[in-house]
């Protein structure tokens, strides 16, 4: 299995949040951290985000009694 990276512009387009929200989450640990590239270049693991988004969709749908 290939491991695909996403930069910045892609894990906002799939998340539907912004870059500072992002960074927060992950500084809070309620989102993937960010693997480095390069040497100032970071990505995301494609698998560690939609594992994330299921996650949330399982919340959200999760009824509260």
């Amino acid at each position: 299995m290939a491991l695909v990276v996403l930069r910045l512009p892609h894990v906002k387009g799939r998340t539907g949040l912004s870059r500072s929200t992002i960074y927060l989450r992950v500084a809070e640990g309620s989102f993937p951290k960010p693997v480095s590239i390069g040497i100032r270049a970071v990505g995301w693991l494609e698998s560690e985000i939609e594992s994330w988004l299921s996650s949330r969709v399982e919340e959200s749908r999760r009824v509260k009694a």
